[in-house]
């Protein structure tokens, strides 16, 4: 029996119940069923990961036509799954169809003419939309149980890799709060608890990043597991499940037109709306409302439904409404659980229906995307991108990690090349040609375009990764010689056993992994100098030259017995170079026991985080306090500031949020810990918290200043989201002037710094001296929409502020500095505020 969108819809009828009772009509009953392992039908709970995991488990030791792959873990250790769903013969020649089908897309081999189409399914990548989550089990079962006509065609013609749960550390922490306030009757009040969710909601993962803005950035390992699979098997359809607003519909590309990324071909999108006929024909016979065109675009290629639609794969975005729990009103009525979970099942299954009847056209499609690109990369008058930075190799490698995750080809200079009047050196400077399977990722990867014919972005309109490193690019219209490049990793050097008996020991401050030495050192209890100046210092191996902020660890002001043994432990687990310096007299610069080398202490850091907080943000500082400084803070409320012993910090970080609640006490509070030696860093509104109460001497631009600048004379009504587009900044990268020889800078080899915006608040430059650590440019966009009438506003404000208050010290940042984590070279400012935070000194008035 040929089993059609009727029969398929007839099954699903029992979802307008909150007890859902889904069973298929199968020939093989021995299949376990989700109702059967979870001990309840779907819906009726939230299914936890592990018990997502364990259904998986028994369908795919059950079943011939599942395959279960353990492909990573979360934070939290809880396993990242992928189920694989095909035919029979299908699964038994697996490596050789993914093989083949790689060849054919991106090398241009000869397609089989049985060629299964390949179906990625994701779903709730973001921890509070369940209901894909969820539905997924119920794919899963029907897909490996159903024995009808158009699931065998399915499973012959395709390959279905389902994700269910893609951010299972965020899914818990929700699952667990909304089944905490289940009763026996579902309550819809959207006033009720299980409706508002605490701080932090359960859309973030372990660290409160958002993850579906992480698939270019690969910042987590819940990401790098994903796209590792997407590598290996280049997709043909990605299905990219979410929910929204509870007063919604259901969505599903296209989307707006006119904000979709330019570099996606035209085909791409014929064949979205091709697709959207199955989707819109499914929804029509459940006579459900759905809508599509409005509301998301397609622009940020770090996102899911984005970054296939540069790889040769079609990604569409499904966006369910949420009940937010149970039960919750809306205004469409009472919306159930059950009833997103059976809107989740009908876009799923008609997404495999729509890429199995047009297997043929998508399976073309992409070797015409990869065979165009070639073609494209060709006539680029641009044949590729040289990556130079000689004093940070970890940095370095960090980026080239990234490109070759996303199976990027870079190639090392084996030897010095010179293009016209520019010089790379062999070791240091790295080649990434255009021609290449993933020419258009690399364009998108490198873009510094600051116009666009929307100017309107649902995300970020910049992401250009080497500034986001601080990694020097040049675009290269010629390219070396390929004798001149070799496919060689940065060499992993491991540190020699120190000779004993040196006066003192140094390492440089520039590479990202010295403030990771730095804190191991300080762990173990080791006293450290911070050179405040260049200076030139006698090893056995002659003289050696150090820049400001390297960090010293005199033999004679060390306080343990086995200390030096304590240095050997730590140093070896480095690869920075840790020198044995001979003797306390310079031959160039300050003497050792000079006063110009200022006391390191180990830093104790509280970071606000709770109600109020930008959580994102929050978890950004603690994720990369942690990775770039192995730093651990300790993060509290703000609203527990007056119960909390200030006493035990050396440092307080206020991140983007609002602080508006602290009033006279929590000031006098901070005041009295400053003046005792604290140093207190904000950024973005901590900063303009900070200025606001007097303790950061800045005046502000606030944003209604800047909307002001854009004039909405003469608009229509129609006009209201373009300007609300325009008076926006939704993501760009700026252009910061350091002073690279004030302490906060240390480590910066160059004034130019890129940092990231996405806001209107501008700090005010100081006019009293030396506190201006650093200003925008004059030109100061580098990538990114921003209205022009902002540009000389922005291009006359501060970015970084620092001055005394007592014996402390008040810093505060325009930025974000570690935006999505990937912010690496901005980073750096605020580790150095953690490590050399207390060594300059400057009045404020």
């Amino acid at each position: 029996m040929k089993f059609g969108i009727s029969a398929a819809l007839l099954l699903l009828s029992c979802f307008a119940a909150a007890d859902i009772t889904y069973v298929p009509q199968v020939k093989d009953s021995t299949l376990p069923s989700p109702q059967q392992v979870l001990g309840f039908p779907v819906g009726e709970w939230h299914a936890r990961h592990d018990q997502i995991q364990r259904y998986f488990e028994l369908l795919a030791n059950s079943s011939k036509k599942a395959q279960l792959d353990i492909i990573g873990y979360s934070h939290q250790q809880r396993p990242l799954l992928q189920l694989v769903i095909s035919s029979e013969r299908n699964l038994q020649r697996l490596e050789h169809i993914r093989s083949q089908h790689l060849a054919a897309a991106r090398d241009g081999a000869q397609r089989q003419a049985d060629a299964p189409v390949i179906i990625w399914l994701g779903y709730s990548v973001h921890g509070n939309e369940p209901s894909g989550a969820n539905a997924a089990l119920l794919l899963a079962h029907y897909l490996a149980a159903a024995d009808n006509d158009e699931v065998r065609q399915w499973l012959d013609n395709a390959v279905i890799l389902l994700q269910p749960v893609l951010n299972p550390d965020g899914h818990d922490r929700f699952a667990n709060w909304v089944n905490m306030h289940k009763g026996t009757t579902a309550v819809a009040d959207p006033q009720h608890r299980e409706h508002n969710e605490p701080w932090p909601n359960g859309r973030p993962n372990h660290y409160w990043f958002d993850l579906n803005r992480d698939w270019l950035l690969l910042q987590h390992p819940e990401s790098r597991a994903r796209i590792a699979q997407y590598q290996q098997w280049l997709p043909n359809v990605v299905g990219d499940y979410h929910e929204m607003g509870t007063n919604s519909s259901y969505f599903f590309q296209p989307g707006i037109p006119s904000r979709n990324y330019p570099l996606t071909p035209q085909r791409n999108f014929e064949l979205t709306a091709k697709l959207a006929g199955y989707h819109a024909a499914a929804f029509d016979q459940a006579q459900q409302l759905y809508y599509t065109e409005e509301s998301f675009d397609d622009f940020y290629v770090g996102k899911g439904s984005t970054y296939p639609d540069v790889q040769g794969s079609v990604g569409i975005l499904f966006e369910q409404a949420s009940s937010r729990g149970h039960l919750q009103d809306s205004i469409n009525g009472p919306l159930s659980f059950a009833a997103t979970i059976q809107n989740q099942l009908t876009a799923s299954l008609s997404t495999i229906r729509g890429a199995v009847t047009e297997r043929e056209a998508l399976l073309s499609y992409q070797q015409d995307f990869y065979r165009s690109a070639r073609q494209q990369a060709r006539s680029d008058k641009i044949k590729g991108y040289m990556l130079t930075e000689t004093a940070d190799s970890t940095r370095l490698a960090a980026l080239l990690d990234v490109l070759q995750r996303h199976h990027v080809e870079v190639l090392q200079l084996s030897r010095d090349w010179q293009d016209d009047d520019k010089k790379f050196a062999a070791g240091s400077s790295y080649y990434v040609p255009l021609q290449q399977a993933q020419y258009r990722l690399i364009k998108a990867m490198f873009s510094t375009e600051t116009t666009f014919g929307d100017n309107t972005f649902y995300d970020v309109s910049a992401w250009t990764l080497p500034y986001a490193y601080n990694i020097a690019f040049t675009a290269l219209n010629r390219e070396p010689a390929k004798s001149q490049l070799k496919a060689q990793w940065l060499p992993a050097t491991v540190n020699q056993a120190l000779p004993a008996g040196a006066y003192a020991y140094a390492f440089d401050w520039r590479d990202q992994q010295a403030p990771l030495l730095l804190q191991a050192l300080l762990a173990e209890q080791l006293q450290v100098r911070a050179a405040l100046d260049d200076f030139t210092a006698k090893t056995a191996a002659g003289s050696i030259n150090l820049a400001a902020g390297a960090m010293v660890i005199p033999a004679g002001l060390q306080q343990h017995a086995d200390w030096f043994a304590r240095l050997q432990r730590v140093q070896q687990q480095f690869s920075l170079p840790v020198y044995a310096i001979s003797s306390g007299l310079t031959p160039k610069g300050s003497d050792l026991g000079s006063h110009n080398f200022a006391v390191i202490t180990l830093p104790r850091v509280l970071l606000m985080a709770g109600p109020g907080i930008n959580s994102t943000e929050a978890g950004e500082v603690w994720y990369n306090l942690e990775r770039l400084a192995g730093i651990a803070p300790s993060l509290a409320e703000p609203q527990r500031l007056r119960q909390l012993d200030l006493s035990r910090y050396s440092h307080i970080v206020l991140p983007d949020g609002n602080y508006s609640h602290w009033q006279d006490s929590e000031i006098n509070q901070l005041k009295a810990w400053l003046e005792q030696g604290g140093v207190l860093w904000g950024h973005k509104r901590g900063a303009a918290w900070l200025a606001t109460a007097g303790l950061l001497k800045a005046a502000l631009w606030q944003p209604e200043e800047m909307s002001s600048l854009i004039s909405s004379d003469n608009l229509r009504y129609a006009d209201k989201e373009r300007l609300a587009g325009k008076q926006r900044i939704a993501g760009a990268i700026y252009q910061a002037e350091l002073d690279l020889s004030h302490p906060l800078t240390f480590g910066i080899t160059d004034a130019k710094l890129p940092v990231f915006k996405n806001g209107t608040l501008l700090l005010q430059p100081a006019t009293a001296a030396f506190v201006n650590v650093g200003l925008y440019s004059r030109a100061p966009q580098l990538a990114g929409y921003t209205a022009a009438e902002y540009i000389p506003r922005i291009s006359q404000s501060a970015v970084l502020l620092a001055h005394n208050v007592g014996r402390g010290r008040v810093i505060g940042m325009t930025d974000n500095p570690v935006f999505r984590g990937y912010f690496y070279g901005s980073s750096r400012l605020l580790v150095n505020a953690l490590y050399l935070g207390s060594s300059f000194s400057t009045k404020a008035d």
